[in-house]
């Protein structure tokens, strides 16, 4: 028998937001989106998160997704998220996750982070909780820049391919491992592995959980990195419910008419 391993959405189960919406206000800012991108981004996810275990739901966020990044350059995305990570990021990891995630590690049990968002954003979010291993969506690439074709999209069934194909080459034992999620749309990653835990689920997923007798997790403490080490031991896994929604959009087009409003003032 192989070994465990832990595999954790990211939205919404370690960090208290989208990440992909998360980096929005930069992307605007630098022009790599404007605000009706921002709007349509938020809608696409939401009704992702609504039916994302539709097939024809799913292919229209890809395909979304996609065309929006097309023509990015690489580098320029990659920076962006270096420059705001600590900011955007950082102070909404959930304490109860980065525990749960340091337990199992102490347990000798690999972390993998997988998310639908891009590597880019989702790796370097895993490094700043202490996990190398990330399963995310991967868009090709021609030179330097995103050509508008999803090499691999990390939602729904993918997300088991993906990890069945880790567990073959780590001699991960799945039935021996164990998922995080607060989406209904992971039902096939949780359903995939012998401990499968509700984090935060929206409807659909705690009807399931309830039906299966899967625990369930409420977590309600996002705390920045450096008050996590200050405060060890860092909050209990527990608690109560969180309410989400796409507020993000709304923050980053009040950020856009600010913005304007200050470059149109004239100079004392």
């Amino acid at each position: 028998m192989g070994r465990g391993a832990a595999f954790f959405d990211l939205d919404k189960t370690v960090i208290a937001k989208s990440s992909a919406l998360a980096f929005g206000r930069p992307f605007y800012r630098d022009g790599l989106i404007t605000r009706r991108d921002v709007v349509k981004s938020a809608y696409a996810q939401l009704m992702f998160r609504l039916g994302g275990t539709d097939e024809q739901t799913m292919a229209r966020t890809r395909d979304y997704l996609a065309t929006l990044c097309k023509g990015w350059q690489v580098d320029q995305v990659r920076q962006i998220v270096a420059e705001t990570l600590h900011e955007l990021i950082n102070p909404y990891v959930y304490a109860e996750a980065a525990a749960l995630i340091e337990e199992h590690q102490a347990a000798g049990r690999d972390v993998v982070l997988v998310s639908a968002s891009g590597d880019e954003m989702v790796r370097p979010i895993g490094e700043l909780l202490g996990v190398t291993d990330v399963i995310a969506t991967r868009m090709a690439v021609e030179d330097g820049r995103y050509s508008g074709e999803v090499e691999f999209y990390a939602a729904g069934p993918s997300k088991v391919d993906a990890v069945g194909e880790l567990a073959a080459e780590r001699g991960y034992d799945l039935a021996d491992s164990y998922a995080y999620s607060d989406s209904y749309s992971d039902r096939p990653l949780l359903e995939c592995v012998g401990h499968p835990t509700a984090v935060n689920p929206d409807r659909a997923l705690r009807k399931l959980a309830v039906e299966n007798s899967w625990p369930v997790l409420e977590f309600r403490h996002p705390v920045p990195l450096g008050r996590r080490l200050r405060e060890r031991p860092a909050v209990p896994v527990a608690a109560a419910a969180l309410g989400v929604g796409v507020g993000v959009a709304i923050g980053i087009a009040w950020y856009g008419r600010h913005r304007r409003t200050r470059t149109a003032a004239p100079s004392a």
